[in-house]
């Protein structure tokens, strides 16, 4: 069993906002092999305002054991937050024993360490969804990264931290397609879950195709889950990264060739099989109802 904080920008089901925390929320809840410890909410696709609204409405949603959702801060608020001292106190209590799942802003991560400069000795792996090594393009246009950058000092102080980190960046997420016969699979199920996670992202569905061209959306933050527990279904190697404040504005990773740094990380460089990722996210779905 894996014991894993979710610490998430959860937009999906509002106006115009990208569906994959919302997703990826629901995976974990749905896995039978993760103990999700609790839930602390950030900003990057909204505000934190918006994301932990939005995290609380998903939880009462779902009949499952409720989870503990805590509000994180941001640059103006502060990064000191309830977010941030749960994820402190719960990593101390269980040290070595628990998995940070970040894709948001690192501003939780890193108040987590100024309230307990043992946070990065204590959590067992950071598991960060976020960065790109270059600009990114969908259908070509390019887009924004949002993770990283919307908090690049917080991004800055976690990338170099020497905690344990394993790197999810948009290169490597452009490859987690949920296409049409995804989509299909939901649209014509006689499952409540299904349904109602259609009824969330069908006009995310249409942004992308209307804006990109794509039949389909990335699930970005999905990827970074999944290999919690499917290290199977990825790529990955040892990588020095140089983090530089400049380029993490655009939310880009520095890899260091000459290893000078010493900040060794784990990165993810390939999705080898999008059938078996998706799958997976439908079986865990499916382990989930609603309230009556």
């Amino acid at each position: 069993m894996y014991k894993v904080i979710y610490d998430c920008d959860n937009t999906m089901g509002m106006t115009g906002k990208d569906v994959d925390d919302g997703l990826t929320l629901m995976y974990l809840l749905g896995n039978e092999d993760v103990d999700l410890v609790g839930v602390t909410s950030t900003h990057g696709n909204s505000s934190v305002e918006d994301t932990h609204s939005n995290n609380l409405n998903l939880m009462n949603y779902l009949d499952k054991e409720y989870k503990p959702i805590f509000k994180g801060g941001d640059i103006e608020s502060g990064r000191i937050s309830e977010a941030a001292k749960y994820l402190a106190v719960a990593c101390g209590t269980y040290p070595g024993e628990i998995t940070v799942l970040a894709t948001g802003s690192m501003s939780n991560l890193y108040g987590a360490y100024l309230y307990d400069e043992n946070f990065y000795k204590n959590v067992k792996n950071i598991i960060i969804m976020g960065g790109v090594l270059n600009k990114l393009s969908l259908g070509g246009v390019n887009i924004k990264e949002l993770n990283l950058s919307c908090d690049y000092e917080a991004a800055y102080e976690v990338l170099k931290s020497k905690a344990n980190i394993t790197l999810f960046t948009g290169e490597v997420c452009l490859k987690a397609l949920f296409g049409e016969k995804e989509l299909d699979k939901l649209k014509g199920s006689d499952n409540k879950v299904y349904s109602y996670i259609y009824n969330n992202i069908k006009d995310w569905y249409s942004i992308m195709y209307e804006k990109f061209g794509m039949k389909g959306f990335c699930n970005w933050d999905a990827a970074a889950a999944l290999y919690i527990v499917h290290k199977e279904l990825f790529k990955t190697e040892n990588v020095y990264i140089n983090p530089i404040k400049t380029q993490l504005k655009e939310g880009i990773i520095n890899i260091d060739s000459n290893n000078k740094n010493k900040y060794k990380v784990t990165m993810a460089t390939d999705l080898v099989d999008l059938d078996k990722f998706n799958d997976l996210l439908l079986k865990s779905w499916a382990n989930i109802s609603l309230k009556e």
